[in-house]
């Protein structure tokens, strides 16, 4: 299996509070040599002064003073590193149950999602949470990193309780592809270098994992899907005449040639050239953001959606949406808000709370009518004109949409379409 040296993976971690989320984080970037000098020096300097007798790993992350102070990860913090087979994007998330639209956020363009254990705890009420939301959030692969192992001696029997524990819960879960890793963050075995005192495990360490993760088949190849997002004339010399639909490709993929449809309107076309700043291309696939030109001349404005004419998604204005409320404030029922899905905008209002889901036990409740800050509901939406839409489980990039309150321009509620 080849994999593409520039190929960008994003994985978000997940854990409760004191698993040693940050000092993972740490370690990865520090025996994968992703961090700079000044900043080594400033974290020695700072562990010195708390009275650590090594570097404190955790420092790399915990960017925020108030996460210092306390030792603990309140915001998402976005880390970048590379390594010679591959780029990366860490979403650092915090644990706290309050914090749930944080792990959201951090999760909705994740490839992986690693869940830390402590092996001396195993599955906790806050490990099937972050589960849950990885689960909703359909992330490709789940990597549980079963952490100090120091703690219980390297033990493989405690190692493999963790995985009973977890398999049990896990298989009421829609997740693909769940690996597990023994680890110690805090000594480094298993995460960069492999563990000499874990002989009995035969996997890869979590870098190389994450290094190899195939992740090319994430994407929707299939659902060509093409929002646009401007229109462009340039009527300058020798474009005197081009009409180009800018955009980005949220999935599958377009050919030159291909018999399309405009939606809303349901014209139709064959594309004539597919155009990137400084070449033509043949084909362009998700996610490179191109210029489409049509054979014909259709009326065609920003929000609306060049699909396959054989594959269309579906123009709704009822909409069943999971819906992670964001927003201090509660939301107000039957209020009007911003829907935002691709680059078409609307109006909306929940019209119905179908129910909610109770985050540690995951049961539905169904009397419970209010949404506050870091619930998670399925409700129906009603939008002033129909949105060309794909179920979240098929198509991440055109299933999901966010709310926003007109008077504050908030961000007020993330939603995947059921």
């Amino acid at each position: 299996m080849t994999i593409d040296n520039n190929q960008l993976l994003r994985f978000t971690t997940a854990g409760s509070v004191d698993d040693g989320k940050s000092t993972l984080i740490g370690r990865l970037l520090y025996d994968s040599k992703s961090i700079f000098e000044d900043q080594i020096e400033a974290v020695e300097n700072t562990s010195k002064k708390k009275g650590h007798e090594g570097v404190d790993l955790a420092l790399f992350t915990d960017g925020l003073r108030d996460e210092r102070e306390q030792g603990i990860t309140i915001d998402v913090a976005y880390r970048y590193f590379t390594t010679p087979k591959r780029k990366f994007i860490i979403a650092d998330t915090p644990g706290h149950i309050q914090y749930t639209r944080n792990m959201v956020t951090g999760a909705s363009t994740a490839n992986a999602a690693i869940i830390l254990v402590d092996a001396r705890h195993g599955v906790i009420e806050q490990t099937k949470r972050h589960a849950f939301i990885a689960s909703l959030l359909q992330i490709p692969h789940i990597i549980v990193c079963i952490n100090k192992m120091d703690l219980v001696e390297f033990n493989e029997d405690a190692y493999n309780k963790v995985i009973g524990q977890f398999e049990e819960f896990s298989s009421k879960l829609l997740v693909k592809d769940i690996r597990f890793i023994p680890i110690s963050a805090l000594l480094g075995d298993n995460v960069v270098n492999r563990s000499e005192n874990m002989n009995w495990y035969q996997g890869a360490p979590l870098l190389a994992t994450l290094e190899t993760l195939h992740i090319s088949s994430d994407t929707n190849k299939v659902d060509a899907r093409f929002p646009v997002q401007t229109v462009l004339r340039p009527q300058s010399e020798g474009f005197i005449d081009y009409r180009g639909y800018a955009g980005r490709i949220a999935s599958g993929v377009f050919r030159k040639g291909d018999e399309i449809s405009v939606l809303p309107s349901g014209f139709t076309s064959k594309i004539k050239s597919i155009d990137t700043f400084d070449t033509e291309l043949e084909e362009a696939f998700a996610p490179m953001s191109v210029s489409i030109t049509l054979e014909d001349d259709i009326d065609i404005s920003r929000g609306d959606m060049i699909v396959r004419s054989n594959n269309k998604p579906e123009a709704l204005q009822d909409i069943e949406v999971m819906l992670c409320w964001l927003n201090n404030s509660p939301a107000k029922p039957r209020a009007k808000y911003a829907i935002r899905h691709t680059s078409n905008e609307q109006t909306a209002m929940i019209k119905e709370i179908i129910y909610k889901i109770d985050i540690n036990t995951l049961e539905r409740n169904a009397e419970d009518k209010e949404i506050a800050m870091n619930d998670i509901c399925k409700v129906k939406i009603r939008t002033t004109k129909p949105i060309m839409i794909d179920s979240y489980r098929d198509n991440r990039a055109t299933g999901s949409i966010i709310l926003v309150d007109e008077s504050t321009n908030e961000t007020v509620a993330a939603g995947m379409v059921v």
